[in-house]
């Protein structure tokens, strides 16, 4: 069969091989309760017509972004994606390519990932990009990684307006390296003192501009206190596009930049897949996590492109190794640069300033509606209200009128403080137009009388 290729005697024999007698043996591990009691609630034995059929209907039962007024952001962001970059990524050339091992027949591989750094550093204002990530969550543990290689101290900072799912990876990282994480409590007020928690055994504070409640932050004066005390700096950016009207990185002093860029070149996707960007100072460049494609000379004197670092455990001892990242997101990474290369210097900024333009528009309706709050003195293209009422079942409401109102701050935080509930996440991009903020107003208004 397709899909069942093996027989109940192959079964068998796999089974006998690693020393078990049933396949529920291989699970002993996973408490009972866990498991799985029966078949899934699933149709057997449907011809492929049939499944594609059922998984047609399935998809019909959503409610897609594309097809309705979507203001959904919290980390992903949905932008207009040239026709250009998809057409370019599926040249076989590019789409069937793997791992750059031997440069003299990966020339172009390894171009667009130097092209890939140096855009990265540019807009980051940092010396240094690697060539890229799995994602900006994973980039950001990575970074506090790095930061306690660095510094040799275990203690790593977060702040309590960084992504609650960078803050759950940058935990999970930490728990089985050794590295005490200090969680500060969630700040959609931005009050929280991240001077003071610097001390003598901090290796880095974590922070992120815009942050999850959408508030821009200057953090010039957190750098001097962190590289007062020996620690480093890491800001993380989840709407890269934001770099095109913001001050970057780099101009305040960070030492290490963790961001997503699935804002340019690639689509939110569920969730995934994404590119996670990383850059640095140079001094750290030994340091860093991933690899690093660079520019030489081959024996005739003519322009080429090699790996210049490549540090993982594949490459060296692994005990040596400065990352487990197994290859970089090349596909998504290529996007991302021809998006960037399309849309050049002035074109990315005012992209950024449509992005702004189309949020404030967006406020300035939602200021007016009654039981309706906005909390953001500043922000970029998304920004937190309160509304009268728990935000979760509003948004629900608002799904059944068609409109996908945004992101209630609860489902990011989870089992956070009483004072979320009623906070909503909401997103405006080039691709909101003023229908769809009409419809989100009308909506909104009805779910909260």
């Amino acid at each position: 069969m397709r899909y069942l290729p093996l027989s109940d005697a192959d079964r068998r024999g796999m089974l006998a091989a690693v020393g078990v007698t049933s396949i529920d043996d291989l699970y002993r591990d996973v408490p009972v309760a866990a498991r799985r009691d029966g078949v899934v609630d699933l149709p057997l034995g449907e011809d492929e017509i049939a499944v594609e059929r059922s998984f047609r209907g399935y998809a019909a039962a959503n409610l897609s972004p594309s097809t309705a007024p979507s203001f959904i952001g919290g980390g992903l962001y949905r932008h207009h994606v040239p026709a250009a970059v998809d057409a370019l990524i599926q040249r076989g050339e590019f789409l069937t390519s793997y791992t750059p091992y031997q440069p003299e027949i990966a020339q172009g591989t390894l171009q667009t990932l130097f092209e890939f750094q140096s855009q990265v550093a540019l807009i980051t204002g940092m010396d240094i990009a690697n060539a890229s990530m799995y994602d900006g969550a994973t980039s950001c543990a990575e970074a506090a990684m790095m930061a306690a290689r660095v510094t040799r101290r275990q203690r790593v900072v977060v702040s309590g307006s960084v992504h609650p799912h960078y803050r759950d990876v940058v935990d999970t990282y930490s728990r089985f390296l050794g590295l005490e994480t200090d969680l500060m409590p969630a700040s959609w007020h931005g009050s929280e003192d991240l001077d003071a928690a610097v001390d003598d055994r901090t290796a880095c504070v974590i922070v992120q501009t815009p942050d999850v409640f959408g508030h821009l932050h200057d953090f010039t004066q957190l750098a001097a206190r962190c590289h007062g005390a020996g620690a480093l700096l890491v800001v993380v950016v989840t709407e890269f596009l934001s770099l095109g009207l913001l001050k970057p990185p780099g101009e305040m002093s960070a030492d290490v930049v963790a961001a997503e860029g699935q804002s340019l070149g690639n689509a939110p996707s569920f969730g995934g897949p994404t590119v996670g960007l990383f850059a640095a100072r140079e001094k750290f460049l030994r340091q860093m996590p991933g690899r690093l494609a660079g520019e030489t000379t081959d024996a005739d004197g003519r322009r080429g492109f090699v790996l210049t670092l490549s540090t993982r455990e594949q490459h060296i001892r692994r005990e040596k190794a400065t990352s487990n990242i197994c290859t970089n997101s090349g596909l998504c990474a290529l996007a991302f640069t021809i998006h960037v290369a399309l849309l050049g210097e002035q074109g990315f900024r005012r992209l950024a300033e449509l992005n702004h333009a189309r949020a404030l528009a967006l406020a300035e309706r939602l200021s007016g509606i009654a039981g309706v709050e906005v909390l953001n003195d500043t922000f970029f293209n998304e920004f937190t209200v309160r509304l009268a009422r728990p935000a979760e079942p509003v948004v629900d409401r608002m799904a059944y009128d068609g409109v996908l109102g945004g992101v209630p701050v609860s489902r990011l935080w989870v089992n956070g403080p009483d004072d979320l509930e009623p906070l909503l996440l909401v997103t405006a991009t080039e691709l909101t137009t003023d229908d769809d903020i009409g419809a989100l107003v009308q909506s909104l208004t009805k779910a909260l009388t």
